[in-house]
């Protein structure tokens, strides 16, 4: 084969590591969190935002877009450029909505890819420090013997879902019923004044109270104990393992974007959560820090979505 001809041949292959290697990012780079400042998905999208800023050489800013059931801002990062200059921070809100909504305005497996799950949180078992059950099998009794206001932070939500798992872990039945709140604030609040007698709850959200003696914490939904709440057991030793589960939060892009561009952005995501300094900041707002690969955290988000369509349709959850 001649020499020109070789060449001719050689191009287009020489081309492509350039191509998948070109200076990313280009320009700002989004993260889009679909809930209010504040919370737990927009403090682990911020801590990653400042990190990929220091590692990119360009900025990442945090892009609060709250409503919808967090379907508002899954959408506009649906519909953006496929490029990967627009992430979204998503939670185990997101696989529920696939069964919990009607007709949602995008499709979570077609038009979005996972890039990698950030972190967990477990949820707490919590009631009034005063009048409450002592432990977890004194609150089961209570479940048993008569009805019980609940509290959440909205249906389909984390706390809400934990809470149809609790009923189902017990047998509890009608005892159980839901109040869904705007928000876990106002249901924790709910909670100290004795208006509930219950709540499932984010441990960031209700941990000062926890530590102040208003509430007490029966039992965490996680494997293992919590370092923030050592003395606090989990579901699992209080006999209840069907009530293992946590929240999470991980990040994702548009599902076009080509497969180069998310696999830098995956890696630069995965190695951000290993950095010692970002490490220690979110474990002490509570997470347990994960930083899966692209492949385990899409694994991951297929099982998600799976378990929650069957408490959702079991439970006859409907959207608010």
């Amino acid at each position: 084969m001649s020499l020109p001809r070789r060449a001719a041949l050689l191009t287009p292959l020489l081309a492509l590591p350039a191509w998948a290697q070109s200076a990313f990012p280009e320009r700002t780079v989004r993260i889009i969190v679909p809930f209010p400042p504040g919370g737990l998905t927009d403090t682990m999208a911020r801590l990653l935002g400042q990190r990929l800023s220091e590692e990119w050489g360009r900025a990442v800013v945090v892009e609060n877009r709250a409503g919808g059931s967090a379907m508002i801002g899954a959408e506009a990062a649906a519909r953006a450029a496929p490029d990967g200059h627009t992430l979204l921070a998503v939670t185990v809100t997101h696989a529920v909505n696939v069964t919990l909504v009607p007709n949602p305005p995008y499709d979570l497996a077609r038009d979005l890819s996972m890039l990698s799950v950030l972190g967990s949180l477990p949820l707490v078992v919590c009631v009034n420090e005063a009048s409450g059950p002592r432990d977890m099998a004194g609150l089961v009794a209570l479940l048993r013997t008569r009805r019980v206001n609940a509290g959440s932070s909205g249906n389909g939500s984390p706390p809400h879902l934990a809470l149809e798992l609790l009923r189902q872990a017990t047998n509890a039945g009608d005892n159980i019923t839901h109040v869904p709140y705007r928000g876990g604030a106002p249901s924790i609040t709910d909670l100290v004044a004795g208006n509930l007698d219950l709540i499932m709850s984010n441990l960031p959200e209700c941990i000062g109270q926890i530590r102040g003696g208003r509430l007490r914490g029966l039992a965490v939904t996680s494997a293992a104990r919590h370092a923030l709440l050592p003395d606090v057991p989990t579901v699992i030793e209080a006999g209840l393992p069907g009530l293992e589960m946590t929240n999470w939060t991980g990040i994702m892009t548009a599902a076009a974007t080509p497969a180069p561009v998310q696999a830098l952005i995956s890696g630069a995501i995965v190695a951000a959560m290993r950095v010692p300094a970002l490490k220690t900041r979110a474990e002490e707002g509570g997470f347990d820090v994960l930083g899966w690969d692209a492949d385990r955290s899409a694994t991951f988000l297929r099982a998600e979505t799976a378990r929650w369509a069957t408490l959702v349709r079991g439970a006859g959850i409907r959207p608010e």
